[in-house]
C-alpha cells in the first residue's frame, strides 16, 4: 500500500503592517520634532525659505560665476594652509606614537596610566575644533599659530583613539611570546607591537593630513589663519565669485592630497 499523501500547509503570508507602522511612527515623530517648538522642536519655517529664495538664488548665481583673476591672491593663504596642515600632522604623528601605546591595553598593562591617557584623549576629542581655535586666537593672537595648535590637538584625538582601539582588537600572540621569553613591556612594544602597528599609524597620519586642509578652511573664520581667513573676508564683502574660486581651489588641493595618500597607502599595505 502506498503511504497516504501528506498535507502541506503554507505558512501565513508575511505582512508589511509592522514595517508600515514603524515608518508612519518615524514620520510623525520627525514632523513633531521639527515643527512643534512647544515640545522642543526646531520649528522649521519653510515659508521663509520660499520668501528668501531670491536672495539665495542670487548668491548661487555668483557662486557659479567664479572670478579666475582672483587666483593669484589665494596662492599665499593656500600655501600657509598647506604648511599648517603638514606641520600639524607631523607633530601629531610624533606625539601620537607613545600616547597610543599608553592608551592600548596590550601595550600598557597598567590600568591607571592607561585610563588616564584615555580620559585625556576623550576630553581632547570632546571639544570641537572651532572652540579650540577661538580660545587659542584669544590667547596667542590672530594668525597661523592658533590654527596649527588646533590641528595638532584635533589630530592627536583621532590618531590615538582609532589606532589604540585597533591594537586592542587585534590578536597578540607575538606579544605573549615576548612575555614568555622574559622581555620587558618596553622591549616587546618596540620589537613586536610597533612593527605590527606602523601601517595603522601611517593610514591615520595620511587621513589627518587630508582632514587638516579641509578643517583649516573653517578655522580661518575665527582668525586662525590660512585660506579660511581669506574665505571669511570675501564672504563678509559678499564677493561670492571670489568665494567660489577659493572653494574650487580647496577642492582641487584636497583631491590631489587624497590621490597621493591613496598611492602611499597602496605601497604601505
Amino acid at each position: 500500500m502506498s503511504a497516504p499523501a501528506r498535507e502541506f500547509t503554507l505558512p501565513p503570508k508575511p505582512t508589511a503592517r509592522l514595517r508600515v507602522a514603524l515608518i508612519v511612527a518615524a514620520f510623525v515623530a520627525f514632523t513633531i520634532a521639527t515643527c512643534t517648538p512647544a515640545i522642543g522642536g526646531i520649528n522649521l519655517d519653510f515659508g521663509a525659505l520660499i520668501r528668501n529664495w531670491d536672495n539665495g538664488s542670487g548668491l548661487m548665481a555668483q557662486l557659479f560665476q567664479p572670478d579666475f583673476s582672483f587666483i593669484p591672491r589665494t596662492i599665499g593663504p593656500m600655501i600657509e594652509t598647506l604648511q599648517m596642515a603638514l606641520v600639524g600632522a607631523v607633530a601629531a604623528a610624533i606625539v601620537s606614537v607613545p600616547l597610543t601605546l599608553w592608551a592600548a591595553a596590550p601595550t600598557n598593562p597598567n590600568s591607571f596610566t592607561r585610563n588616564t591617557v584615555r580620559t585625556v584623549i576623550n576630553v581632547v576629542r570632546a571639544v570641537p575644533d572651532l572652540v579650540y581655535a577661538t580660545i587659542l586666537v584669544a590667547m596667542v593672537g590672530v594668525g597661523a599659530l592658533p590654527g596649527l595648535m588646533t590641528l595638532f590637538l584635533f589630530d592627536i584625538g583621532i590618531i590615538v583613539k582609532l589606532v589604540s582601539e585597533a591594537i586592542d582588537s587585534a590578536d597578540h600572540h607575538y606579544m605573549e611570546a615576548g612575555h614568555t621569553a622574559g622581555g620587558t613591556q618596553a622591549q616587546i612594544n618596540r620589537v613586536t607591537a610597533l612593527p605590527q602597528s606602523w601601517p595603522l599609524f601611517a593610514n591615520q597620519w595620511l587621513y589627518t593630513l587630508e582632514l587638516n586642509v579641509r578643517i583649516s578652511a573653517i578655522l580661518g573664520i575665527v582668525g586662525a589663519g590660512g585660506i579660511g581667513r581669506l574665505l571669511d573676508e570675501r564672504r563678509a564683502f559678499y564677493a561670492y565669485d571670489d568665494v567660489s574660486i577659493i572653494i574650487l581651489e580647496i577642492l582641487v588641493v584636497v583631491i590631489l592630497i587624497e590621490i597621493a595618500s591613496n598611492a602611499l597607502r597602496r605601497r604601505l599595505v
